[in-house]
């Protein structure tokens, strides 16, 4: 799968969970002082969740809370958990942080966090198959959530919006390892991250398959008569290194497999923020009872920076004249970079209009503003814009927004502004070394 700016967390590789929560679309620009605050209360829980049918082990069943907005703080979380369609499939016991009444049981989650990379639900319920529940039974649980917090002072999730179907079914449960993230890695070098597969259900798994998909900073050292290798990406999509392999070894219960030699990635002299994910499948075409399990990733961070800047322009025209102002971004490198996990733009980048001059014709993928940054309706004549790039940039990338500029009155030495900054939060880039040319002068009519 390529990256997507998904909650909690986009995967370069096969998805093998679904939590409910809500896609991103449109720009990624932060909302400007004069702009109407919103916040929204999401419930995090299982599309899906499969027991092993006859077995008297509980199985873990994740819920949790979590809100959009960090401007605010909210507090005071309550998930009503119903699991009354869940009777003749699955018995339920409840963690000390919900009351149960019935088939029902509220939780306190007592401060609800906003979503990100290292999101974990609160509440943990154990699950595991009734004592007369039939092979294929199936039944939901479903939810509603409160909290206090955001512009009105009370949050609510959306009605009717989230329920996870429960099945009793009956198959391998394959496993991958967690791996440790790599840190403080030099450009060059090559890292073994100790991968394995394990079978910890009670069905035999009639082999596997394996798909390794590594970003644009990262290579596959080590290779396999099992995988096939290919390169992916294109003009909007980053690049990155698919491996999909296939292996015929049968895993009984219990049993661990370990690739025919260590799994060695190398990073590439342009390597900066890297993350290889994997994801697993049984063979056969047999399902497995408990796919979050199925998928790992893994990060990759290399001793490296990727300088971002904008230029200088100079423009000259008389009255009445149109001329063209090349807004320009550039990655210097070393390193590339890419917002691989929320599929935010690298940067944005905001130029205001030179005084005396009108924008005429705007690139598309830049927005009208108000002087301040506030949403301006109409595209043309705007006193500033903001630009977006995409969500990944090679070592080398140059990227041109040209704007006509109509000259209405000559101004000498009339001077607008370009400055990159993040599409989310802050005002500066870690990774970049030379903050000081993320901003530039276009003027028009210079006098030097």
């Amino acid at each position: 799968m390529r990256p997507v700016p998904a909650r909690p967390l986009a995967r370069l590789a096969t998805s093998a969970a679904v939590v409910t929560g809500a896609l991103l679309t449109g720009l990624s620009v932060p909302a400007a002082a004069d702009e109407p605050q919103s916040d929204q209360l999401w419930i995090s829980a299982p599309y899906e969740q499969n027991l092993q049918a006859g077995s008297e082990s509980e199985t873990d069943f994740e819920v949790g809370l979590y809100h959009d907005n960090d401007t605010f703080s909210v507090i005071d979380g309550q998930v009503t958990v119903d699991v009354s369609g869940l009777a003749g499939v699955a018995e339920v016991s409840w963690p000390t942080t919900c009351a149960p009444a019935g088939t029902t049981a509220v939780c306190d989650i007592p401060v609800v966090p906003v979503i990100g990379e290292d999101y974990d639900p609160q509440i943990t319920l154990g699950l595991r198959p009734a004592a007369d529940a039939e092979l294929g039974a199936q039944g939901k649980v479903t939810y509603e959530a409160t909290a206090l917090g955001g512009p009105d002072g009370t949050l609510e999730a959306p009605k009717d919006s989230f329920d996870s179907t429960v099945t009793v079914t009956s198959g391998p449960d394959l496993a991958l390892n967690e791996l440790d993230p790599v840190t403080g890695a030099q450009p060059g070098s090559v890292h073994t991250l100790p991968l394995t597969v394990t079978n910890r259900g009670a069905v035999p798994a009639q082999g596997f398959t394996l798909a390794m998909t590594a970003s644009y900073g990262l290579g596959f050292d080590s290779r396999y008569d099992a995988c096939t290798y290919t390169d992916l990406g294109d003009d909007d999509y980053a690049p990155m290194y698919q491996a999909d392999c296939a292996f015929d070894q049968v895993l009984e219960p219990g049993e661990t497999f370990t690739l025919p030699e260590p799994l060695r990635m190398s990073l590439a002299p342009h390597a900066l923020t890297e993350r290889l994910d994997i994801s697993l499948r049984p063979g056969g075409g047999a399902d497995d009872i408990a796919e979050e399990n199925n998928y790992v990733s893994v990060a990759l961070k290399a001793v490296s920076t990727a300088d971002f800047s904008v230029r200088d322009v100079k423009v000259s025209g008389a009255a009445g004249d149109t001329v063209r102002a090349d807004v320009t971004f550039r990655n210097n490198g070393p390193g590339w970079f890419g917002n691989l996990g929320s599929g935010d733009s690298v940067a944005l980048v905001a130029f205001t209009v030179p005084a005396g001059t009108t924008a005429t014709s705007v690139p598309e993928a830049c927005e009208p503003r108000t002087l301040s940054g506030g949403y301006r309706a109409g595209r043309l004549g705007a006193p500033s814009y903001v630009c977006e790039m995409p969500y990944w940039v090679r070592e080398d990338t140059t990227r041109v927004f040209p704007f006509d500029l109509r000259v209405d009155t000559v101004v000498p030495d009339a001077r607008g502004a370009v400055t990159l900054r993040p599409a989310s939060f802050g005002t500066d880039f870690p990774f970049d070394p030379e903050p000081g040319n993320n901003t530039a002068a276009v003027t028009v009519n210079p006098t030097a």
